[in-house]
């Protein structure tokens, strides 16, 4: 109970809680943001109606989406200063510019031309309007880029000096930014947040499929999908490797860590399931495949694999969080590559669009990516643990000197607000899903070709729907 009451902790907790909060948004957007950008074009290359009526279904789910993220980033970046001031002193020299940059670049980029992307499609012309969109894509790739760069500094620092002051202070920013660990980080974090998209797509389309298995659009998200699953997810497989490899090489007490290995052996096991214990050092009910731990870490069938007794115990992380939240994330992957091939299999059998198990599947699916992505945060951050900077500056040591009903109390507000703000978004989201895609708007985000052909925007629309459906 004394722990739990520790304002360290309860600073921990909060930033926690806001972070996963925050992440399932910027990964939503980055995705959604390239997502919208490629329906865009390929309605301007082939002229299809239904890739414009896919477009329109999305652009605003987007719009909450950037919304939110915004906001509960903000929030965060508060904490900086309030129960994170010591780290802010001391880190600031190289967290704050890497996080202007973002602000310069990245968020101006979107917010310059999201206005133009929300509201310009009868404003301006179709190829300065696709420009907004593609800027906008843009934007969300970069803010990716400046914050991974901030935070996998913290993970492996480099290009660093340290001021008489105890500041860290940057040497070489191109070392700084280009860590040993960021270009790992940068791919898997894309990656993730495509995939992130790719089942929310899926499980919307395959939701309305189950309604009407006719609607154009619906077999249009639900195809994409798709074939983001079934190219994207083995990639994703094989980046989380490489990056597995990275952090044995830089961060090997916390590789020991999620494999639950204590001792230092050769030929080490696959621990499938188990219980980390760091005060029996040892892992309980382990349940394990010999030899295949080395042969993944090391790509050797007898590498060694360093066990955390190696290391000071005071350096250990919690090894069962990390051990759990690693399985999660990697059994997800797993899961959603399973899909992809799945639905691979039944495209070639001509029935991606009959199989309702199928549908089913995706629906079930469609919160995959959000959770595989905060169990990979969870593996990330709470492996760092118990440094701030790896090696450097310790969770201890960065605290504010804040008591615990100050932290208390702030912690039960964020939760509060949290669950009624955001909750409330994310309902409003799930009834933006449920909007049956292709249907006409009211007033229609372009006119231009059915007029051409002389013939009503409605009536355009099914003409292009019964084109579609067409065998």
């Amino acid at each position: 109970m004394q722990a739990l009451l520790d304002p360290i902790f309860l600073a921990r907790l909060q930033f926690a809680f806001t972070v996963s909060f925050h992440i399932v948004f910027p990964a939503f957007t980055i995705g959604l943001a390239s997502y919208l950008a490629v329906l865009e074009g390929l309605w301007l290359v082939t002229g299809r109606e239904v890739y414009l009526q896919v477009f329109r279904h999305w652009l605003k789910p987007f719009a909450v989406v950037f919304g939110m993220g915004v906001v509960s980033g903000v929030v965060m970046s508060y904490q900086f200063g309030t129960n994170w001031s010591v780290f802010s002193d001391k880190a600031g020299p190289i967290i704050g510019p890497l996080m202007g940059y973002e602000v310069l670049s990245a968020f101006f980029l979107e917010a310059g031309f999201l206005g133009v992307m929300l509201f310009g499609m009868n404003r301006v012309g179709k190829g300065l309007h696709f420009f907004a969109t593609l800027m906008v894509a843009l934007g969300t790739l970069l803010s990716a880029f400046w914050i991974l760069a901030a935070n996998s500094w913290m993970q492996t620092p480099q290009g660093y000096a340290i001021a008489p002051n105890g500041q860290f202070v940057p040497e070489s920013w191109l070392a700084v930014i280009f860590n040993p660990s960021f270009p790992y980080r940068l791919v898997h974090m894309v990656l993730a947040a495509y995939l992130t998209t790719a089942f929310v797509v899926g499980a919307v389309g395959a939701w309305h499929l189950l309604r009407d298995r006719t609607n154009t659009a619906a077999r249009v998200m639900f195809s994409m999908a798709m074939w983001m699953a079934t190219l994207v997810a083995p990639i994703q497989i094989v980046a989380g490797d490489l990056h597995g490899l990275n952090t044995l090489a830089h961060q090997p007490a916390k590789i020991a860590a999620l494999e639950g290995h204590y001792e230092t052996e050769r030929g080490a096991p696959l621990y499938l399931f188990g219980w980390p214990d760091n005060d029996a050092a040892e892992t309980k009910y382990a349940i394990g495949i010999s030899h295949l731990g080395s042969l993944i870490l090391t790509h050797e069938w007898n590498g060694e694999i360093k066990g955390l007794k190696e290391f000071p115990r005071a350096d250990w992380p919690p090894a069962a969080v990390v051990f759990w939240s690693f399985r999660i994330m990697v059994g997800l992957g797993f899961l959603m590559a399973a899909l992809g091939l799945l639905s691979l299999l039944w495209r070639l059998l001509g029935r991606l669009y009959d199989a309702a198990w199928l549908h089913v599947a995706a629906i079930v699916m469609g919160p995959a990516g959000f959770i595989a992505v905060i169990a990979g945060w969870a593996t990330t951050e709470v492996g760092r643990q118990p440094f701030t900077i790896y090696g450097l500056l310790r969770t201890a040591q960065s605290a504010a000197p804040i008591g615990t009903p100050g932290v208390a109390s702030s912690l039960t507000a964020f939760v509060v607000v949290y669950f009624v703000v955001f909750g409330a978004g994310i309902f409003y989201l799930f009834r933006l899903f449920r909007q049956v895609p292709g249907l006409p708007p009211e007033k229609p985000l372009t006119e231009e070709p059915t007029r051409a052909a002389g013939i009503t925007p409605a009536a355009g629309m099914l003409e292009a729907e019964r084109k579609e459906a067409a065998p």
